[in-house]
């Protein structure tokens, strides 16, 4: 029976990548009911595994035995129904409360529960290292290759804005005319962020395979993991790829001389770093310091190029200093003038209406042209122009809801965003235990010799990276195939550290 309840989590979390395609998430098929399919069917699978596990009178007597886990149910179930009620009453300048449904937010609660259960089912089913590392191949060759291949045959999705890409990496070196977002490929996945976020998670555990046991096989997955990161042209996926290889890189010469539990592998240090120089190589021509050198100069063009606007802008104001006509003017010229600041059309016409609160796009028009360009801090403005306009202390342990947050714009900014969508409280309950889980088995690996094996490290090398990529650019906590991974290694992580040596 366990065998048979860790071949259907195995499964599962082998098509995550799937459950990730573009077309379940936008047009017809993600219209079909009222949410998506995905996650329908993640939902049915944790369900399954559920029945399955608890169908074991034993698993059950063990779950009793396990009294702080049953204290830490009894607080997600509390917390839910105070947050539900919470949120519920809400002061809003756009009259349909940013599209609020109490539905849906439990239905997100659900959601950021069946991570955590992975995490306890993975732990408690034992994965062999041979299981775990053909789930993660598994998971780094369907996302790498579907992106790689994809961009070879210019049928890749853009990683920004909508629509195909124009060019393949052979283009890149050719045709320097090339836009930025004609050129980063996502293959057919949703989010280029969150994909991003999984590669770098999966670059010392892959390079761990690599240093073990090296072939043919385990090497061509590594290099077309590197190509897909450096052709999905995001921050994170180079920023990954670059520091992930030399800290991966580092951790193996320091278990070959420090903890001598490993054996030298020659051929595998040269792999990894003639995949390191081939990425400085390639990266001057590549989507992602496009996109840096483009925004840097549109930054700059903008602040360069307003005087007129500027100067109608003033005009108007010192015309027009307060009341129902300034706020007429302020209105007109935002919406003539919001692309002469650079600003987001999303974020002016849709995520909080300009509109509706005027003097805020004012405060954001008079910032340097860096900062309106930086998605993040336009975000974080507006979310807490919201929490400001409701007023209400209890925001900051409860949160305004994910329904309301994500309906303004979803913070690129993992636990950040989390606070404002849950509250302090709700997300130390909901995303802090992916973060006390990876402190306890670093007290582990620190304290017991017998657990500071390499795949030990590798597996906390490999959550700390992926912690760093929800930080710092958000779509990883609250989107299921990437904590749906990091449940599992973060599951497999826990096992290692609390086997029992024979």
């Amino acid at each position: 029976m366990k065998e048979k309840k860790r071949t259907v989590l195995f499964w599962f979390i082998l098509i995550q990548p799937f459950l990730d395609l573009y077309w379940f998430y936008n047009g017809k098929l993600a219209e079909v009911l009222p949410f998506t399919l995905p996650t329908i069917i993640r939902i049915l699978a944790v369900f399954v595994i559920f029945c399955m596990f608890f169908s074991q009178k034993q698993n059950w007597q063990k779950l009793g035995q396990d009294k702080w886990l049953i204290l830490y149910l009894a607080l997600l179930i509390l917390y839910s129904i105070i947050h539900l009620i919470h949120v519920k009453n809400f002061n809003s300048i756009n009259p349909n409360d940013y599209n609020y449904s109490t539905v849906s937010e439990i239905f997100y609660l659900i959601r950021m529960l069946l991570p955590l259960m992975v995490i306890f089912f993975t732990k408690e089913l034992n994965f062999s290292q041979e299981q775990f590392r053909h789930v993660i191949e598994g998971i780094s060759g369907l996302f790498s290759f579907t992106i790689v291949i994809t961009n070879l045959f210019v049928i890749s999705l853009r990683s920004y804005e909508t629509g195909p890409i124009s060019a393949n990496i052979f283009e890149w070196f050719v045709n320097p005319n090339i836009g930025y977002s004609h050129m980063a490929s996502k293959g057919f996945f949703n989010f280029a962020n969150m994909v991003s976020a999984v590669l770098f998670m999966l670059v010392p555990l892959m390079l761990y395979f690599m240093f073990s046991r090296f072939n043919w096989k385990i090497v061509t997955l590594n290099v077309v993991q590197a190509l897909a990161m450096i052709e999905l042209g995001t921050k994170v996926a180079l920023i990954g790829l670059i520091g992930g290889v030399i800290i991966s890189i580092l951790l193996y010469v320091f278990h070959l001389f420090i903890v001598k539990d490993v054996n030298k592998n020659g051929k595998a240090i040269i792999v990894a770093l003639l995949i390191e120089a081939g990425t400085f190589a390639i990266i001057p021509f590549g989507p992602a310091i496009q996109r840096y050198n483009y925004e840097k100069y549109l930054a700059q063009q903008s602040d360069d190029s307003l005087t007129q606007a500027k100067r109608e802008l003033n005009a108007g104001l010192k015309k027009y200093p307060q009341g129902k006509q300034r706020k007429e003017f302020l209105t007109n010229f935002i919406g003539n003038h919001y692309q002469d600041y650079a600003l987001n059309k999303k974020f002016v016409f849709k995520s909080y209406p300009y509109k509706y609160d005027p003097e805020f796009w004012l405060k954001i028009m008079n910032e340097p042209g860096t900062a309106r360009m930086q998605n993040r801090h336009v975000e974080k403005a507006m979310l807490d122009q919201v929490v400001k306009t409701n007023n209400n202390r209890l925001d900051k342990f409860l949160g305004i809801s994910y329904t309301r947050e994500t309906n303004i714009f979803n913070l690129e900014r993992d636990f950040t965003s989390q606070i404002y969508s849950l509250g302090w409280i709700g997300m130390l309950l909901f995303i802090g235990p992916y973060v006390i889980i990876l402190l306890y088995a670093l007290i582990k690996w620190l304290m017991n010799k017998e657990k500071r094996t390499y795949l030990i490290s590798s597996m906390l090398l490999s959550i700390a990276f992926m912690i760093f990529a929800a930080f710092s650019s958000g779509n990883v906590m609250d989107f299921l195939t990437a904590s749906f991974i990091l449940a599992f290694v973060e599951g497999s992580l826990l096992a290692s550290v609390t086997r029992k040596e024979n």
